[in-house]
């Protein structure tokens, strides 16, 4: 079996599991974001973006969708010990054994910093998204529990993504 079979095989079985294990009604689109990040690596390479840039945001959406899911399950009155500890674990683990299953990570040529370039985009992507949304969360408590402007919430973190995007285009651009 190749290992774009692999990819659509570990995908697909983890779309039916989190389908049954997490809802009644709900459709859940975190599987499918997991397989349009490993398309977008694949898009982001043909395109000639470097792969830091590409995992920054990888490392954006990976946060986004463990706190959208969070949220989820605190809505309809879903608890288990370790919650959001294993929401994000599970999120995380599927996408990079998503990408290393397609090859796309541990590639001895594409590293910084002696790091794995996807691997050190979505770490610095997960830290800025984080940035991104507690700076929203501080200024909105500061402001009386009100944003500043409107989608401050999705402008704040995207905007945090964008800025250390530019910063690592810049710092790799020979």
């Amino acid at each position: 079996m190749g290992n774009k079979s692999k990819f659509w095989l570990l995908s697909s079985l983890s779309s039916f599991l989190f389908f049954l294990v997490s809802s009644k009604t709900a459709l859940a689109v975190c599987p499918v974001c997991t397989v349009a990040v490993a398309g977008g690596v694949g898009l982001s390479r043909w395109l000639g973006i470097d792969d830091s840039i590409t995992g920054i945001w990888i490392g954006g959406l990976s946060v986004s969708v463990s706190l959208w899911t969070i949220d989820w399950l605190k809505r309809k009155s879903i608890n288990f010990p370790f919650r959001k500890i294993l929401t994000f674990l599970v999120y995380y683990i599927t996408v990079i054994a998503s990408l290393n299953l397609s090859d796309f990570l541990w590639h001895p040529l594409n590293k910084l910093w002696g790091i794995d370039k996807l691997i050190l985009g979505i770490i610095l992507g997960t830290i800025f998204f984080f940035v991104g949304n507690f700076s929203y969360t501080y200024l909105k408590n500061k402001n009386g529990g009100r944003a500043y402007f409107p989608f401050q919430k999705v402008v704040m973190p995207v905007a945090s993504l964008l800025i250390v995007s530019l910063i690592f285009y810049f710092v790799i651009k020979k």
